[in-house]
C-alpha cells in the first residue's frame, strides 16, 4: 500500500535540457511559466532549473537571468552525453531525495524519451505534449483506490488543493483535454517548444545552485555511445525562427517548394510546410508546423498556400504576425490570419518579394 504524503512536495522543477554546454530555448519558455506556476500556487512556491551533464555550472547563470529561484545541478562524466538509463537515474533519485510537487520536460526528442521513463519509476502520471498549464485551486478532496492511500498530514478538509490542469489536443486535434493528476505526486509533463513565453532577461540576476550527490555507475547504463555523428542534411530551427514560410497543399507539387524557399531566402526567414505537403512527399518532416510536427511562435508567420486544419492551426496560431495566401476566400486559415491575400500564390508571392525591400521597414516596425 503505497502512501503519498501531499505536504512532502513542494516547489516546481524545470528540465533544463542542454545538449554540448548550450540550454535549449524550450527550457527557458518552461522556467518562465514556472515562474508563473509557482507565484499562482503560494509566495512559498519556487521554481528550480533541473541541470544534468558535467561541466555544466556556467549554465545556471543563464537559467537565473531567466527567472529560475535556484538550480539543482547533476553532474557526472557519465552524464556527459544523455543516455536514457543514466539520466533516468540520476534525476529519479534526485525526486525521491527533494520531492518536487511538479516537474515539467520540454517535448523534444530527449524530454519525450526521459520524461515517461522517470515517471514510470516515480510511480506516478505523466501528461504529455501540453499546450497549456494552469493551476486547480479547490476544496479537498480525498482521494482513493485499492492501490493508493493519501496521508494529507497538515491539510484540511477545507483547505486549497493547487493541482496542475494539464491541457493537451487529444482525438486528431479535434478536442483539448484537460488531465489532473490527483492521486500523486510529483505531477508531471511535457510541454511543446514555442508554446510557452521566456521572461525577460534579467542581466546579473542570481540563485541557489544546489549540488546533488549523483550516484550513477557504468553498469546502470546499458548502452554505450560509439560516436556522434551529426545529420549531414540542413537542419531546420524552426522554433527559433522569427519568419517562417510555410507551403501547403496549394503549391500543387514538390516545385512549388522552390518557390517558397526563395521567399525565405528574401525576407530572412526559414521554410516550413503543412502536414499534407509532408504526406504527400513534397518536403522533409522536418519542416513540418502543426500538432504532429513543430510549434512555432515566429514574429511573422506566412502560410502559402494552407488551408487551415485545426491541426495545423494548433502549431502556428499564437504567431505574432500571420500572413494568409490563399485563392479560397473561404479557407479556415483566414480565420486566424491577421492579413488576408486571396489569389494564386505563384503570383503573390513573387509580387512580395518584389517588394520586400520596401515593405521590410513597416514590417519591422510593427514588429516591434
Amino acid at each position: 500500500m503505497a502512501t503519498v504524503n501531499f505536504a512532502d512536495y513542494k516547489h516546481i522543477w524545470v528540465y533544463a535540457e542542454q545538449r554540448e554546454g548550450k540550454l535549449m530555448n524550450v527550457a527557458l519558455e518552461l522556467i518562465g511559466e514556472g515562474h508563473k506556476l509557482a507565484r499562482d500556487i503560494s509566495e512559498d512556491t519556487k521554481v528550480y532549473a533541473l541541470l544534468v551533464g558535467n561541466n555544466i555550472e556556467h549554465l545556471a547563470q543563464e537559467c537565473f537571468e531567466y527567472g529560475a529561484d535556484g538550480v539543482y545541478l547533476l553532474e557526472d562524466p557519465l552524464l556527459e552525453n544523455y543516455t536514457t538509463d543514466g539520466y533516468t537515474k540520476a534525476i529519479t533519485d534526485a525526486i525521491e531525495q527533494y520531492k518536487p510537487e511538479i516537474v515539467m520536460y520540454g517535448a523534444t526528442h530527449i524530454g519525450r524519451d526521459l520524461a515517461p521513463r522517470v515517471a514510470a519509476r516515480a510511480d506516478t502520471g505523466l501528461t504529455a505534449d501540453c499546450t497549456h498549464l494552469d493551476v486547480k485551486v479547490s476544496n479537498y478532496i480525498d482521494y482513493a483506490d485499492a492501490n493508493t492511500t493519501l496521508n494529507t498530514a497538515s491539510l484540511k478538509r477545507d483547505d486549497p488543493d493547487t493541482g496542475l490542469k494539464m491541457t493537451r489536443p487529444a482525438f486528431g486535434g479535434n478536442l483539448m483535454a484537460t488531465i489532473i493528476c490527483p492521486r500523486t505526486r510529483p505531477q508531471m509533463s511535457t510541454v511543446r517548444p514555442g508554446v510557452m513565453s521566456k521572461l525577460e532577461r534579467v542581466p546579473g540576476a542570481t540563485g541557489e545552485i544546489i549540488k546533488v550527490d549523483v550516484n550513477v555507475a557504468e553498469s546502470d547504463i546499458r548502452t554505450k555511445i560509439v560516436e556522434i555523428v551529426k545529420s549531414a542534411k540542413e537542419m531546420v530551427s524552426l522554433t527559433d525562427a522569427d519568419i517562417i514560410c510555410s507551403g501547403g497543399r496549394g503549391l500543387g507539387d514538390a516545385s512549388g517548394f522552390e518557390l517558397i524557399k526563395e521567399f525565405a531566402d528574401k525576407v530572412g526567414g526559414v521554410v516550413g510546410s503543412s502536414r499534407a505537403a509532408v504526406d504527400a512527399g513534397w518536403i522533409d518532416h522536418s519542416h513540418q508546423v502543426g500538432q504532429t510536427g513543430t510549434t512555432v511562435k515566429p514574429k511573422i508567420y506566412f502560410a502559402c498556400g494552407i488551408s487551415g486544419a485545426i491541426q495545423h492551426l494548433a502549431g502556428m496560431q499564437t504567431s505574432d504576425i500571420i500572413v494568409a495566401i490563399n485563392k479560397d476566400a473561404d479557407a479556415p486559415i483566414f480565420e486566424v490570419a491577421d492579413f488576408g491575400i486571396v489569389g494564386d500564390l505563384y503570383k503573390v508571392i513573387p509580387e512580395i518579394i518584389a517588394e520586400w525591400d520596401n515593405a521590410e521597414e513597416l514590417f519591422d516596425a510593427a514588429t516591434k
